[in-house]
């Protein structure tokens, strides 16, 4: 799953399908759709594979600056594919195949983080779990007025430990409101995201894509050096605050936690 690395267009290329993405370059800025095939809003393995070949490839490519994460369906992501986590039980008892999946949330959300290019995320619909994760991960947010948010882990049973989403939240939001949401899974809207710290942007939804551009425009014209050293300081800045991040463990606690609740079942 090669992005081409033909000079960047002025104009937007057609959109390209990979598995459940879609693709659209438009000169510096590729966006990237979730669900383009509008079948499943969940992250499955499939997808967390075709996330993180796209991000790899991006290592060859210093033309992309920025990188838009969307969805095209009903909502931008409504978690992990927990039936994903009881089958690869099922198959592989040794637990080695849930692992694996595991640590491509973790892959995934540390590519986000670090890729050379500037991340948005542009959310509507639920935003649910490891979907939050995901965004949160990103360098800038912007989501719909109607956007519903949800940290349902320990209502179901498990640890909030998704591609190390725990540590990236506190940094973000703040440790007592992270704290209380995680505990009890409440729902909160797009008004309390953007208090948070986890929206930088709130608008209608038919007036989501203007704030997007609003982003992409000046920021596809700037400087190519000083955009990647500033997202550079800056994510130098906030691991060094995470001096304590558990990231690496969350793929074995959640591993942990499903096999124990198999067990129980």
């Amino acid at each position: 799953m090669n992005i081409s690395t033909a000079p960047a267009p002025t104009a937007p290329t057609p959109p390209s399908a990979h598995g459940s993405l879609g693709l659209t370059q438009t000169g510096p800025v590729l966006r990237i759709q979730l669900n383009a095939a509008f079948q499943d809003d969940t992250l499955s393995a499939a997808v967390l594979d075709e996330l993180i070949a796209v991000l790899d490839g991006l290592h060859d490519r210093p033309d992309i600056r920025v990188l838009v994460l969307a969805s095209q369906g009903d909502d931008f992501c409504l978690g992990a594919d927990r039936r994903e986590f009881q089958e690869a039980l099922a198959t592989d008892p040794s637990i080695g195949s849930l692992r694996r999946i595991a640590d491509k949330a973790h892959r995934l959300c540390q590519a986000l983080e670090n890729t050379h290019a500037v991340t948005i995320a542009r959310l509507h619909g639920k935003v649910i779990g490891a979907g939050l994760a995901l965004a949160a991960h990103c360098d800038l947010r912007a989501g719909s007025d109607t956007a519903q948010f949800r940290m349902p882990e320990v209502g179901i049973g498990l640890a909030p430990a998704w591609g190390g989403a725990m540590g990236r939240l506190i940094w973000e939001a703040g440790a007592a409101r992270i704290r209380e949401l995680m505990l009890t899974c409440d729902a909160f809207d797009a008004t309390t995201a953007h208090q948070l710290g986890l929206l930088h942007k709130v608008a209608p939804l038919d007036q989501l894509d203007d704030v997007i551009t609003a982003w992409t425009k000046p920021l596809a014209r700037r400087s190519p050096e000083a955009l990647v050293l500033t997202k550079r300081m800056l994510t130098a800045y906030a691991q060094a605050a995470r001096t304590g991040d558990l990231a690496l463990l969350d793929s074995h606690l959640l591993t942990t936690q499903l096999t124990r609740s198999r067990a129980r079942d």
